[in-house]
Parts: C-alpha cells; structure tokens; sequence
C-alpha cells in the first residue's frame, strides 16, 4: 500500500488563517474574519468567497503579502511530519501561488494551489481556483493507491469526497458538519492528529 497524505493550508498546517491575516493590514480584519467563518461553514461558497476577497485584496502589494505570509504561525509537528515524508505529502489550497510560494517552500512538500494574474508587485486577478478533487486525482495519478486527506472546512469537501481516508481537523476552527460527516476520523489537537496520521503511513 503506497499512501500519500494531502493536507489543507490554512488552519491545518498553519495557525492562522491567511486571508484575515493580509486583511488586517487594510482595516478590514473583522469583516474579512466574519467572511473567512462563513466560508468554512459553507454559508458562502468557496469559489464566490475567494474571488471576492482576492478582489479586495488586490490593493494590498504582493510583496506586502508575502511578508505578512512569512510570519504566519504553523503546527509544528504537523509540519515536522511532512517535512519527514516529504516524498508522500502534498498541501492543496485554495490560496494563490504567488501569496504563498516561500510558506510553501519552507514547508518542503509538492503544493496544488490557485494561480494568480499579476504585473510585477500587483494582484490583477485570477487565472486558476483550485479544485481540491483535480489534486487528489493528480496525487493517485503518481502512483499513490492511498489517499489521506486532512483538512477543516468547506474547501475541503471535495478533497474529502475524493480520498480513501478522510481526517477533520478542528484545532484553529471546528471542523464543519458536512466535513464531519465525511471524515472517517475527527481530530482536536496535533498531538492526536500526528499520531492518527502516523498510524497510516
């Protein structure tokens, strides 16, 4: 059995959530926050939700980003374990590529992502939302007759639907009831979903 893991960005491996943070540097952290929860909650579709928080986002420089992205906080031992298993662990996130290409480099693993228009240090849109199904589809395209998913939020559902193992994860957000109804386990805290995940390697 060759098993790959595909892990969720934002709240899973990071503390954090990206967009509300880049948000915060505009004034516009509680709103972005409200819109980031509804999201999750599968209030807002993802693909409506992103395309119009990016479109606000636009006015923030993408160096400016990238900064802020630098510093956002990680699970460490969720990270730890992908950097050990770099050779079968993926992020997919609906994030764009040009926002979070050093967190992913820093990170270690192959990442799936959407893909931004820009000219030199401007967002001027979007050329590509991730559909998290077309990357699971690509990982067992490797070779992988396994697929662990792990993930918390509406984003993730197709993600979920697709692999032969699902994980929620509910450290930064309470994982979604439709998640939660995919997942074959539910998980609070690193420490239980570094020793689920480790269990399947």
């Amino acid at each position: 059995m060759k098993t790959a893991f595909c892990f969720d960005l934002d709240g899973t491996l990071t503390r954090q959530e990206i967009l509300p943070l880049i948000a915060r540097d505009i004034d516009l952290y509680q709103e972005f926050e409200a819109l980031t929860l509804a999201t999750i909650n599968g209030i807002i579709p993802f693909v409506n939700s992103f395309k119009l928080r990016c479109r606000i986002l636009a006015e923030v420089p993408i160096s400016r980003v990238k900064a802020i992205v630098s510093q956002v906080k990680l699970y460490d031992k969720v990270v730890q374990f992908v950097s050990n298993n770099k050779e079968c662990c993926f992020i997919a996130t609906g994030n764009l590529d040009i926002w979070i290409e050093e967190l992913a480099q820093k990170i270690g693993c192959p990442i799936y992502s959407s893909v931004a228009k820009y000219t030199e240090d401007k967002l001027d849109g979007i050329e590509k939302i991730l559909d998290k199904a077309d990357a699971v589809d690509d990982i067992r395209a490797k070779g992988f007759n396994r697929v662990v998913a792990i993930g918390d939020g509406m984003g993730d559902v197709g993600m979920f639907q697709q692999a032969d193992i699902s994980i929620a994860y509910g450290a930064t957000h309470c994982p979604n009831q439709t998640l939660l109804e995919l997942s074959n386990f539910v998980t609070f805290n690193e420490d239980a979903l570094c020793r689920t995940i480790n269990t399947l390697l």
